[in-house]
């Protein structure tokens, strides 16, 4: 296929120079009635190409197949047989993928590490999860996704669930080994969901981890905003083989998504997707080689570490490692992630992505040259050496695998939806959660709707806020109060 094509973006070249006068949404009619004030912010060219996708960037009747196009391009690029584009993020995408293998009541096999638009997807669909544990770190208290072992165990107590789900790459860049977990699922013909929202880079470069499709897996699901050169919010999701149904799927997400999606996010989507088949080798050769010097300069900062495949990878541990996450451990300068990323925010003017306890992170994409390494490097040193005034007494304390692991007692669904009563955080142990509390970012929840709370993890959570972890899930985020189910009242 031709791929210096760009369907979307060429459609909507031709629309503005045909100098149509729209009658049909969106009503600032290229900008016309926008507030001056607003286009100066956000740019004249944004309101011009914000147009109805049908009746829009194409006709009455979508004959020109601008959408179609440039999702058949998309699936060329990756080699994957059918392509989705999504402007509701992949927390639609992957609610979509879900229905698309299982309904309400039924069983699928879903990684304890997910995401918590994973858990928003059975609390709509009311499939019933069975839990397949992560490969826990004990001593630095990560988790890395599921083994093949751990899902074939859990096929084994299950024999009637519907397929697996697995997160990979990790927030934290860990890979599972995807093709291990597609065997297990593939030997019983059930389909194996990937949710790698943060692997859209992944079929660019042989020296990246595997991505999900040459993998084996049957869809797999990207966040093109995190990794790749898409708007937030832009998504594409990829199926290959029968084992999901392509007209089921597409029906899915339709019942799901946008009637009026953005098409300034699909031309975004259509231009990366020409990008990285034109440059995308070349871009991350470079990207690689930077982050191989960043995680070596950072390494020889005073009281920081940069975990590598040593640390992460091996037996009883993760797979792989997507490199471009650079994961630092600075438990050494006596104080938190929390705190590491606030002061870096405020005093050198740079956003950080996952923090916790112990670690900060910094996501190097494409984007990335040896000026934005220089500033992030600035700021490291200097938070090294001023890490004295951001010791804190406040220590999170955090359960060990066994106790952060929670008895399912109700459905996700059922606990939702069902009565409900804010009790003091302090008061709430040995009742079931009605809300997720899920610290954020990376949005991997601790506690689900329908798991029953125990007194570690309410340490943890309350501990944790204390040392400024956000769990902006929660109906309390401070969780002096947590929303549990109604008790039965007693005969």
């Amino acid at each position: 296929m031709d791929h210096s094509q760009a369907p979307v973006l060429e459609a909507l070249a031709a629309y503005a120079e045909t100098g149509r006068t729209p009658f049909t949404p969106p009503g600032h009619k290229q900008g016309r009635g926008a507030d001056p004030r607003v286009r100066t912010v956000l740019g004249e060219a944004v309101f011009a190409h914000d147009v109805l996708a049908i009746s829009g960037l194409d006709d009455r009747a979508g004959r020109h197949e601008v959408l179609q196009r440039a999702e058949r391009l998309m699936a060329d690029a990756v080699g994957a047989e059918h392509t989705f584009f999504s402007t509701c993020g992949s927390s639609l995408s992957v609610k979509a993928a879900m229905l698309s293998v299982a309904g309400p009541h039924e069983e699928l096999l879903i990684g304890r590490d997910a995401h918590k638009s994973v858990v928003s997807g059975l609390i709509l669909s009311g499939v019933r999860p069975v839990w397949v544990e992560p490969n826990w770190d004990p001593d630095r208290h990560l988790a890395h996704p599921p083994s093949p072992e751990a899902f074939e165990r859990a096929f084994e107590r299950h024999p009637d669930a519907k397929g697996a789900l697995v997160t990979s790459p990790t927030p934290y860049g860990t890979c599972a080994d995807l093709a291990g977990i597609a065997e297990v699922c593939h030997r019983r013909d059930r389909p194996v969901v990937v949710d790698e929202a943060w692997g859209a880079h992944l079929p660019f470069h042989p020296d990246l981890p595997t991505w999900a499709m040459d993998a084996g897996a049957d869809v797999c699901v990207t966040s093109v905003h995190k990794m790749g050169s898409g708007l937030e919010q832009s998504s594409v999701f990829h199926l290959q083989g029968e084992r999901v149904d392509l007209h089921h799927l597409a029906a899915c997400a339709d019942l799901l998504g946008t009637t009026s999606p953005s098409v300034l996010v699909y031309a975004a989507l259509d231009g990366w997707r020409r990008q990285m088949a034109e440059q995308g080798r070349e871009l991350y050769e470079r990207a690689l080689a930077l982050a191989r010097s960043v995680r070596s300069r950072v390494e020889g900062i005073e009281g920081m570490h940069v975990h590598d495949r040593a640390d992460f990878c091996g037996p009883g541990r993760a797979a792989d490692l997507d490199p471009l996450q650079l994961i630092v451990d600075i438990a050494a300068l006596g104080t938190t992630g929390y705190r590491a990323a606030d002061w870096l925010r405020e005093h050198h003017h740079i956003t950080l992505h996952v923090s916790d306890h112990r670690r900060i992170s910094a996501q190097l994409t494409h984007a990335d040259d040896e000026g934005t390494a220089a500033v992030l490097l600035a700021a490291l040193s200097d938070l090294s050496r001023n890490a004295g005034e951001l010791r804190t007494p406040t220590v999170v304390e955090v359960p060990s695998p066994a106790d952060l692991r929670l008895e399912q007692v109700l459905l996700p669904r059922d606990a939702f939806f069902g009565r409900t009563e804010m009790v003091p955080g302090n008061k709430a142990e040995g009742r079931v959660a009605a809300e997720m509390l899920t610290p954020y970012p990376p949005g991997i929840p601790v506690a689900l709707p329908g798991e029953r709370l125990t007194a570690p993890v309410l340490r943890y959570l309350d501990s944790g806020v204390r040392a400024g972890m956000l769990v902006p899930d929660a109906a309390d985020p401070e969780l002096g109060s947590v929303k549990v189910v109604v008790e039965p009242a007693a005969s």
